[in-house]
C-alpha cells in the first residue's frame, strides 16, 4: 500500500487530489505527475467501466499515489469490486442518512466489522498475498468517504459524521444545489444556509471534510484549506485538458491576428 491517505486525514493533515473522468491510462499517468495525494476515479458520472477502472487503479497505485474510486451508487457489489481491484478507498455518493453511511462502511470491511465478501484479485496479490492484505484490513483498512449532495444529507449531517468507521465526508455542491431546486446556483438562502452548516462541520467535526474545487484556482484552493477542508479535489482531468487547449487556441488566434 502507498503512503496512508487515511492516516493523514486522521492526523488532520490536508490532502489534495483530483478526478479521473477519462478512460485513458495515458492521461491518468500524466495526472500522477502533478503531485496529488490521491486520484479519484469517477464511476458515477462517466463512462468508465469496471475493466478500465482496474487499469486506472494500477496506473495510480504504481505511481505511489492513493487510488480512490467514487462508485456509481452506494452498493455493496460496486464497493467490493473497486476494493478488490486495488482501490485504497471509496467515495459513496448520495449518503443522506446515518444508515446510508453505515451501509458504505459495512460494504468496505470484511466480517466481523462489515459484510464485504472475501475474494482474491489484484488487491490480494491475485491470491498470493491474501495474508498481507488481511493484515492491512485489520490494522487500517480502506478509506470510506460519504458524499453529501442532498438537503437530506445536510439535515442529517451530524448523525452521518458520527458513524463509526466513516473517515471523511465530501460535499457535492452541484447536486446539493439541485436538491434545493436551484441547480448550479449557490446564492439562494437555502443553499447558503446548508453550506454554513457544512462549513461548521468541516471546522469542528470529528472526521475530515472536503469539497471539489472544480475550476483550478489557487485562491479558492487556499481558502478551502484555510477553512479546514482536508479532503479536497482540485480540478478534473478533462478540465485541465480543456484549459490547456483553450490557452493554446488563444495563443494561436492572437499570433494570427498580429500577423495579418
Amino acid at each position: 500500500m502507498t503512503a496512508s491517505l487515511k492516516r493523514n486525514l486522521a492526523n488532520r493533515i490536508p490532502t489534495v487530489g483530483s478526478w479521473i473522468s477519462l478512460a485513458s491510462e495515458e492521461t491518468c499517468e500524466i495526472m500522477t505527475r502533478a503531485g496529488f495525494d490521491w486520484l479519484g476515479i469517477d464511476m458515477e458520472h462517466t463512462a468508465i467501466g469496471v475493466g478500465e477502472m482496474a487499469r486506472l487503479i494500477r496506473v495510480i497505485d504504481l505511481a505511489g499515489i492513493a487510488p480512490v474510486v467514487r462508485v456509481g451508487a452506494n452498493d455493496p457489489l460496486l464497493i467490493k469490486r473497486a476494493l478488490d481491484a486495488g482501490a485504497q478507498g471509496i467515495i459513496a455518493p448520495m449518503v443522506n442518512s446515518a444508515a446510508d453511511a453505515e451501509a458504505a462502511v459495512s460494504a468496505a470491511h470484511y466480517p466481523p466489522k462489515g459484510t464485504r465478501g472475501v475474494g482474491l484479485h489484484r488487491a490480494q496479490g491475485y491470491g498470493a498475498d491474501f495474508a498481507s492484505y488481511k493484515k492491512w484490513m485489520d490494522d487500517e483498512g480502506p478509506l470510506v468517504v460519504a458524499q453529501i449532495e442532498h438537503k437530506d444529507g445536510v439535515e442529517n449531517l451530524d448523525a452521518i459524521i458520527a458513524v463509526p468507521g466513516l473517515d471523511a465526508f465530501f460535499i457535492g455542491p452541484y447536486d446539493l444545489s439541485a436538491s434545493y431546486g436551484t441547480p448550479g446556483d449557490f446564492s439562494s438562502v437555502e443553499v447558503r444556509a446548508a453550506m454554513a452548516k457544512v462549513d461548521a462541520a468541516v471546522a469542528d467535526g470529528p472526521i475530515a471534510g472536503g469539497i471539489h474545487v472544480v475550476e483550478p484556482d489557487a485562491v479558492a484552493l487556499a481558502a478551502r484549506m484555510k477553512a479546514g477542508h482536508r479532503f479536497i479535489a482540485y480540478g478534473v482531468d478533462m478540465i485541465f485538458l480543456s484549459g490547456a487547449i483553450d490557452a493554446a487556441r488563444t495563443v494561436i488566434n492572437d499570433i494570427k491576428a498580429d500577423s495579418s
